[in-house]
């Protein structure tokens, strides 16, 4: 079967992240109809950061699961994850995924509140076999999560690849890498350091 590539957003955090930026945007139009350029000055970069920081949290995070390897990018770190050096895929607190010595979390997939289990169906528990620990499965990887979701696209093509004996989780080419998002982190800095000043005006 051909491997279908998978991207993974939470809802919750793109509205949230228009919402904010309705706002920020209704509050900087506001200085400027009122031509209150002081209070621009002062309040529009906390506004910017509101705004932005919003989006870094929430709109930027996603899991992409593709055919060479699976992407977690987070707020201020993206993580390769080839394939063959995955070792544990887990839901705990949110997907999981294990490899080269270190866990990785997926800020995009948090696991469910202690609501889940509650609203769980029968369709919400058809998870692949790896999901299954000491005979159950934990809330975490219900289908309608976003750990769960994710964790059992994950599963189901490491088991496949598993089950074919590909995985190979201590050669260097299978280890995770990291990429820094220097962007973000340099304008949210600037952001900061300039509500910092405004505030001394």
């Amino acid at each position: 079967m051909r491997f279908q590539p998978a991207v993974f957003r939470p809802l919750f955090g793109r509205v949230l992240t228009v919402v904010m930026t309705v706002l920020a945007a209704a509050g900087l139009m506001g200085f400027v109809v009122t031509g209150d350029l002081e209070g621009l000055v002062r309040y529009g970069w906390w506004l910017g950061l509101m705004a932005y920081g919003t989006a870094v949290l929430f709109w930027l995070p996603r899991v992409d699961v593709r055919e060479e390897a699976v992407v977690v990018r987070n707020p201020f770190v993206t993580w390769e994850l080839p394939w063959t050096g995955i070792q544990l895929i887990d839901t705990k607190w949110a997907l999981t995924l294990r490899a080269g010595g270190r866990r990785i979390e997926a800020w995009a997939a948090p696991a469910g509140s202690r609501w889940t289990p509650m609203t769980l169906g029968r369709d919400d528990l058809r998870v692949s076999e790896s999901a299954h620990v000491a005979g159950s499965i934990r809330p975490g990887d219900a289908l309608n999560t976003d750990s769960g979701a994710a964790a059992n696209v994950i599963r189901r093509h490491w088991e496949q690849l598993r089950d074919d004996g590909l995985l190979r989780p201590e050669a260097p080419e299978a280890q995770p890498r990291r990429t820094l998002h220097v962007v973000e982190l340099s304008v949210l800095g600037g952001l900061v350091a300039l509500c910092a000043a405004s505030l001394v005006l």
